[in-house]
């Protein structure tokens, strides 16, 4: 970064410094995890497919869809993976009762006792990976992972924190990247996609279109922050958000959104467990 920096200093290189070390580390953990795998007889592919299946519990299946959605590969590529295993009678194909036209994956008992043998050498090899972080460092790691993973899930899939209240959010990076496309100066927040009728977002007098930039007086960077907010202590029993608007680009605005608490206490239980990003860190969820 010091020679970039050097001969560009108009520029900011932060975030390469984050990007390209996520990169260089992905490169580094799937050569030496590739070879754990190779040693009792699967590859990370395989593996991959056998482990979704195996976290299911029995009967250790899945639809194809909902494999691809787990594996986030497209039909094709999930279509041969599973061709695969089925030679190698891994895992077996059912017709689906809720899809005519779909299947269902399942783990053999050969599928499940060679998933079951190669797990606790992968986590070993996954400890021995982290082995230069602490306990503490690994757990603030993990959450900041989960809090920016997050962000992009949220691109594709509604958010159940914004569902409670109203509103259909575009995660951080593409509310820049709107912004960019329609000229705007760039500014950090979620972008306001839809209001629900008779909402709270639409009683407050949110729109689609604006900008939510902060909750609380506190920067909002991600849905995980507006459930930070509703799970604070008493939030349960005093539910009114203060959110910072910009509208338009360059109007801002002070609104507060008042959350009947039957709808704090449905968005709560709604919530995964480990969805709400506390500061300093959470462990995330997860596994092989």
């Amino acid at each position: 970064m010091a020679e970039w920096r050097a001969v560009r200093p108009d520029l900011d290189f932060a975030p390469v410094e984050i990007v390209s070390r996520l990169r260089r580390l992905r490169a580094i953990l799937d050569v030496h995890l590739e070879r754990s795998l190779i040693a009792c007889g699967l590859s990370g592919p395989s593996f991959a497919v056998l482990s979704s299946l195996r976290r299911q519990g029995p009967p250790f299946q899945l639809s194809q869809r909902r494999l691809m959605d787990a594996l986030g590969l497209t039909s094709g590529t999930v279509s041969v993976r599973i061709d695969q295993l089925v030679e190698r009678d891994l895992v077996r194909r059912l017709p689906d009762p809720a899809d005519r036209r779909g299947a269902l994956v399942q783990l053999t008992a050969g599928g499940l006792a060679a998933c079951d043998a190669c797990t606790p050498a992968y986590l070993g090899d996954e400890d021995r990976l982290l082995a230069a972080l602490s306990p503490a460092e690994r757990e603030q790691l993990a959450g900041l992972l989960r809090r920016l993973l997050l962000s992009f899930e949220a691109a594709n899939q509604p958010d159940p924190t914004g569902r409670w209240l109203g509103l259909l959010l575009a995660p951080a990076h593409v509310a820049r990247q709107r912004q960019r496309e329609l000229g705007l100066d760039e500014r950090t927040g979620l972008l306001v996609r839809a209001v629900e009728p008779d909402s709270p977002a639409e009683r407050a007098g949110l729109r689609p279109g604006d900008l939510l930039v902060s909750v609380d007086g506190q920067h909002l960077r991600a849905t995980a922050d507006l459930a930070e907010a509703l799970a604070a202590p008493g939030r349960r029993r005093s539910v009114s958000l203060r959110l910072g608007v910009v509208r338009g680009g360059h109007v801002s605005l002070d609104v507060a959104l008042a959350v009947p608490s039957n709808r704090v206490q449905a968005a709560g239980a709604s919530w995964p467990a480990g969805s709400v990003a506390r500061r300093g860190g959470q462990a995330g969820t997860g596994g092989p």
